[in-house]
Order: structure tokens, then sequence, then C-alpha cells
């Protein structure tokens, strides 16, 4: 039976649908019993159309008090001998907290050296806006803690009377912030969020008086969560998150590589003038093999992995200037992971594998999409056991993203994004490390860690090479609400009820890459679309679903209706709740779509999802 709630917009009159949409309340009868639904009727629906195979009787029990406990006492008079009325049954359906699409806990194996996860990352943490000329502050390396970061980058420069350490975006207008004042921050929000460990990358332009004092106010602040080894000798292998719980590692170059300081990048790099990366929340993901062919038309890449490409000559004289001998021992004791650059004439020499050492190489987004173009499995095969830091262009002045889907499919562990605005590259990175339960580390999927000697094809991973289809995910967009609830009656349209409708798609390897979106319905606060889509996907360990829903505007750009990126790995199958966000990733409290998950492995592939 409809619901309709009738509501004044205007001199007009509209209707908003709270109608059950016809095959969930089918899906109810089916498993009902007298028109309730009690602990046993509920595990068989939790079972079967849910796939939560491994349920018992106390389990859907629990379900329903936890039902109660969500809504309180408002709902008992729905509810009769503790059992689901069709209307209760779809309140919870639509429980974001009862029913998510995805789990929310740690669940991936976390013993494995560092070098097997994702880790979610931030460039220049420090900044509020913009890389010229914005404030320098702890406030935003706060609130990436707490997002779950885990890799804070802080550039570290003298004072104008070199006898104190301030962290800054060095030669442009932005103003300094206090290196202990980040430091602090750090201490008190690192492990709100996640447990797990915490990296902060430094961008050294010190005097040996200030590494010094730099390794006096870290370990002072830190304490014993500081972790750095016993010996000075370099890791042969990484610690894995799990033994690092609760730990704060310092990475950047021993000192003493600075000395072989060339001239900076910045100075080797020609862009064309037109080049504008500016990303707004309405523009496209960048296609990677775009990407590569804009990175070889516009920028000649400098073939060394220098520091970061708005570094400038004179940095590299200052620090000439040091003498070897007078580096600080105490500074260089507390870096735990190294570093690297190449010690040839081309960037692919920096990463050369060593049986005897790991270590750490910073790429550009340019020489990636460079290197990732000539020699893709070169790249897979460092990453299976040292960290590949990737890092924006030097000219997205404005804070603008790359696409970070190349760099996961090479196995880039550290794919450092600014943090500061939103946008569509940003709500991927958002989305991928809503995995694993949002700790901030993403085990890598086996293609990208096993050794080629132990694989079936005897060959290391190449994302470029065509694949069979893994399995096929199929969704299906029942319907939207929170709307009104989350905004005014005006904000979409002065004089109309809103026209929703929904991208969805995949991002993830370039044969899985694709959008798609419902029909329009019009005039409804609370549409219901029942639209069907299916994915095959040949690399669904990679994927991500894309959910986007905008209000239809025939006479100006279409109005931001909320976005969720989702891991496909990470999927329920099954009716479930997806909670939409704003653009910059903060969830609605009201605004969720009712959606179906299910999948269709192939005949040749074992891939299951996660349930």
């Amino acid at each position: 039976m409809s619901s309709f709630k009738i509501c004044c917009f205007g001199r007009r009159e509209f209707a908003i649908d709270s109608s059950i949409p016809t095959d969930i309340g089918a899906v109810f009868d089916k498993y009902a019993k007298n028109g309730l639904m009690g602990k046993e009727q509920l595990k068989r629906f939790l079972m079967e159309e849910q796939g939560e195979t491994n349920i018992s009787d106390a389990d859907a029990q629990n379900v329903i008090d936890s039902y109660l406990r969500e809504v309180g006492k408002n709902v008992f008079g729905k509810l009769r001998r503790l059992e689901f009325s069709k209307d209760t049954f779809f309140d919870y359906l639509l429980s974001a907290t009862l029913n998510p699409a995805i789990r929310s806990t740690v669940h991936h194996d976390m013993t494995a050296p560092i070098s097997h996860y994702f880790i979610y990352t931030g460039h220049n943490s420090y900044l509020t806006g913009n890389q010229l000329s914005s404030t320098c502050s702890e406030r935003p390396i706060i609130e990436a803690l707490r997002r779950g970061v885990r890799v804070i980058e802080l550039d570290i420069w003298p004072n104008s009377s070199n006898d104190e350490v301030m962290v800054l975006h060095g030669r442009t207008m932005t103003s300094p912030v206090e290196f202990k004042k980040c430091i602090v921050a750090i201490i008190e929000n690192a492990f709100v969020t996640s447990q797990y460990p915490v990296v902060i990358t430094l961008e050294d332009h010190l005097t040996t008086d200030l590494q010094a004092k730099v390794a006096q106010v870290v370990t002072s602040t830190f304490g014993d969560i500081l972790f750095y080894p016993d010996t000075e000798k370099e890791l042969t292998e990484f610690p894995s998150p799990e033994s690092l719980k609760g730990r704060i590692l310092i990475s950047t170059k021993p000192p003493k590589e600075y000395l072989k300081g060339d001239k900076s990048a910045a100075e080797k790099v020609k862009v064309d003038e037109n080049h504008k990366e500016e990303e707004h929340w309405g523009d496209e993901i960048f296609d990677f093999r775009e990407q590569q062919a804009n990175s070889n038309k516009n920028m000649s890449v400098p073939t060394g992995t220098q520091e970061e490409e708005e570094s400038s000559d004179d940095e590299s004289k200052h620090l000439e200037s040091r003498e070897v001998t007078h580096v600080a021992p105490e500074y260089k004791r507390i870096i735990t992971i190294h570093a690297g650059k190449p010690k040839g004439k081309s960037t692919k020499d920096a990463l050369v594998v060593s049986d005897k050492y790991v270590k750490r190489v910073s790429l550009s987004e340019p020489q990636l999409a460079k290197l990732a173009e000539e020699y893709s499995t070169l790249v897979v095969r460092f990453t299976q056991r040292n960290l590949l830091r990737i890092y924006p262009y030097g000219l997205r002045i404005d804070s603008s993203n790359y696409s970070p889907v190349l760099a996961w499919m090479h196995g880039a562990q550290m794919v450092a994004l600014n943090m500061q605005g939103y946008g569509r590259s940003l709500w991927l990175v958002q989305g991928f490390f809503r995995a694993n339960g949002g700790c901030g580390y993403v085990k890598k999927p086996n293609f990208l860690l096993s050794n080629p000697a132990r694989t079936q094809s005897g060959q290391i991973f190449n994302p470029y090479e065509t694949k069979p289809v893994k399995m096929t995910l199929k969704v299906k967009v029942h319907m939207g609400r929170g709307w009104i609830e989350q905004f005014s009656k005006t904000h979409f349209d002065r004089f109309s009820p809103p026209d929703f409708y929904t991208r969805i798609g995949i991002a993830g390897v370039p044969s899985d890459t694709i959008m798609k979106k419902t029909p329009t319905i019009e005039d409804n606060w609370a549409p219901h679309w029942n639209s069907e889509f299916e994915f095959p996907l040949t690399v669904p360990e990679l994927a991500l679903l894309r959910i986007e829903v905008h209000e239809s505007d025939m006479s100006a750009r279409d109005d931001f209706g909320g976005q969720i990126c989702l891991p496909v790995s990470e999927l329920r199958p099954g009716i479930r709740t997806v909670s939409l966000c704003d653009k910059k990733g903060q969830e609605y409290s009201f605004v969720r779509l009712l959606m179906h998950f299910h999948f269709v492995p192939s005949s040749s592939s074992n891939y299951s999802s996660t349930t």
C-alpha cells in the first residue's frame, strides 16, 4: 500500500512518497508469518537474502533488540512480541548502523610488513588552502588524523633568525606554524581514529643545529611512542602494522644524502602555459591513460627523484654547505624509514630492488605516469618489498588532485593527496580507505605481492594486460530519502521539488572503469528509481563503486545531492543502506540510498565477496 505525506511548496502542494518499494515488500511477504517477522523468519532472511550464513537465532533476536534500542520508545507501539512488521522491517533496512553496506571492523591480516599495505597518505598536511598563499596550521593535521590518515608530511625550515624550526611551504607566501605545535597535534590525535602506526615524512631544510633541535622536540614529545631501530643499519624488512600499533615513525632522507643534491626538479620541468588542473566536483576523474599522454605532451619529466618539485637551487646550495662530519647524530638516529634517490641517470634506477635493505622512494605524478607506461612491471616489483610514495605535480597550486588509481594499480603504498579541498579524486581516496574498518591500512591483493616464481603465470602483475572477467557485480538502486530533512525546501529549486538522478559506476583498472545513470525522477524528495545495473569486473580487488546523486537543472549546472565511494571487495551482499556524504566527505545525517548488491563469480574464478 502506498503512503504519502502532503507538503506545501510555495503555492503548490506535492506528495513525498514514503511507500515501501514493491520488491522490498515482496521480500518481507516471502519470509513473514502472519504479517510479522520474528527471529526465526529474520534469520532465514539474513541467511538467504543477505548472505550471512553464520547467524544464529540469538543473532537474529539481537538485530531486533538493537533496532529497538536505536529507535527508542516511540517504536514500541509498532512492534508486537518483539517482531518486525512490514513498516519496522523497512525502517530496519534503512538503518545505517544496523544494515550498512560495508563492515566497520578491522578484518585484514595486519601482521605482514607495512610495504604490503596501501596507507592513507596526505600531502603538505599543514596547509589550510592553496599551495602558495594559504595559512600553515596544525588544524589540518588534526582533521586528517581524525579522518584516519596515517602519513603526515611536514616541510621543516629555519625561522628568520635561524634559531627555531618552522613548518611551511618553502619559498611561497604561506605563513608558518611552529614545528612543535604540529608535533603536539600529532601526539594528541594520532590514535583517536585508528591504533595503527603514524608515519611522519619530513622535508628537511635545516642546519645541523636545528636538526638536533628537531630530534629533541620529537623524542621529548613522543617518548616511548616513537619507534626507531636499535641499530643505525637500514632495515632489511619493514615491521608490520600490528607490531607498530600505537607507534609513530619518522621517514626522511639520511642527512648526508642531501650533500649530493642536484639542481631542483622545478628548474627542469617545462609545462604548457595553458596547463590547468583545476578540479571541481563536477569534473570527471581523469583517465590515467590520458594522464600519461598529457605527461608526455606537456611535461618534461626530470630523470631523477629529487626532492619535491617546488624545491629550489638555493635550497641545494644551503644543504651542500653542511659538512658530513657535522650531521646531528641524534637526528639521524630517529629516522626509521630511509627515503632514497636514484644513483644513475634514469628515474627507473631508483626502483632497483635490493635484498640487503628496504627503502622509500618518492615520485611525482608525471614521473609515475611515465614510468608506468614504460616499466609497469618494474614499478610493481619494487613495491612488493619497498615503499613508493606518489605526490601531486608541483603546479597544482590550487591544491587540486590527480587520480590515485594508476598508483594503486602499481602497488604504490603512499598515494599522497591534498586534503584541503574536495573533488572526485579525493572521494576515491576517502572511499578506498573505508576498507578494513577505516583504520588507514588496506592489505594489498596477493597478485601485487606475489613472487613471480610462485604465480601460475610465472609473471609479475601487469595492470595493462587484458584479463578475463573474475566476477560480475549486480546493483539495484531502489530508492533514496533524507533530502527533505537535510536541506531547506528551496535548496535545489525555489519553485518545485527536486528532480533527482543517480550516477553509478566503477573506478578501477581500465577495462573495469565505467559510469552509468538512473532515470531522473521529477518533483520528488524521496525518489524510487528501481534501476538495475551490471558491472563485469576483471580486477574486483582494486575496484571502487562510485555513487553520486544529482538534481537535474535545465537552466544551470546540475546540483549536488550527495556522493560515496565504496570498495567493491568490502560490499556486503543483499539489501543494504548506503549513507551519502557531502562534497568534503562528511556523512550526511539523513541522506541515504537503499540498494541491493549481488555477486556472480565467473565459472573459472574463485572470487568471493566480503560478507
